[in-house]
């Protein structure tokens, strides 16, 4: 049959229109899927532990832990770190009177146990050794424990609640050496800082402090059969807000980026 002109116009609209509905919902539904592929991947990426983190750590762990909180917060954008050193006896109190944290790192593995029902399970991220700390150039001739005897020289040590003054009183009663220390402090950078400004004539600290100090004194080492190692345990709190956030710098700092920051500031492999 012939088809008018107005006719055949007509049939090409109406064939037209079948055309394009099925290619509109087609259209809609691949920029549906693409909505939702966008939204996924932008779900997927902020999913990556962003917060504000409030890390507890040992005095020991000053200098080192700002390195590694800058290096954390360039690669984790969107986290900022905010630490808060002091003795671990005193983080431990802290921590057992409800302040609010995300992560708490002490200097011993007792500390960490006395709050072990407001933490997750800890893990060691470094080890550390005592060394004689004394003045720049050793005035008063240091050169073992035994010296720290001598009741001309005035020693300094941590006091017997930190975990400093632990392992120095350790490896002192080891080898039956009394010193009487002119004073106890409360952490061992307070140690290390009587010791710098010539306060004190040698005291006992970590390598790490003394590493930390080099241009202002002198390292004497000890012997590793006279010596203790130090642990460091690192864990998340439970009451931490930001949960997801605080386990993932607790992870970083085992990862090869953390512990090469860690020996780089003279900190041994758990």
């Amino acid at each position: 049959m012939s088809l008018t002109p107005a006719r055949r116009r007509t049939a090409v609209a109406i064939l037209t229109a079948a055309l394009v509905v099925p290619l509109a919902a087609c259209s809609s539904s691949d920029d549906t899927e693409k909505d939702s592929a966008g939204s996924t991947a932008s779900g997927s990426a902020s999913a990556a532990p962003k917060a504000n983190l409030t890390v507890l750590a040992a005095a020991s762990l000053t200098d080192v832990f700002k390195t590694a909180g800058a290096a954390y917060e360039k690669s984790h954008p969107g986290t900022k770190i905010t630490f808060s050193f002091a003795g671990s006896q005193e983080l431990v109190a802290q921590v057992a009177q409800g302040s609010p944290a995300d992560v708490l790192v002490t200097a011993d593995t007792k500390s960490m146990d006395k709050v072990k029902a407001d933490t997750g399970t800890p893990a060691i991220i470094a080890q550390n050794r005592l060394v004689i700390a004394t003045g720049e150039g050793n005035p008063f001739k240091v050169d073992d424990l035994k010296d720290l005897a001598d009741t001309k020289l005035k020693v300094v040590l941590a006091a017997p609640g930190v975990p400093a003054g632990k392992y120095s009183k350790k490896i002192l009663d080891a080898r039956k050496i009394t010193v009487k220390p002119v004073s106890q402090e409360p952490n061992v950078r307070a140690v290390l800082s009587k010791v710098e400004l010539g306060e004190a004539d040698a005291g006992l600290v970590y390598k790490t402090d003394a590493e930390s100090a080099k241009d202002k004194v002198d390292a004497v080492e000890i012997p590793d059969d006279q010596n203790a190692i130090a642990q460091y345990p690192a864990a998340t709190l439970k009451e931490s807000q930001n949960a997801e956030a605080a386990a993932a710098f607790v992870a970083w700092l085992s990862s090869p980026e953390g512990q090469k920051i860690l020996q780089d500031a003279g900190f041994q492999k758990p």
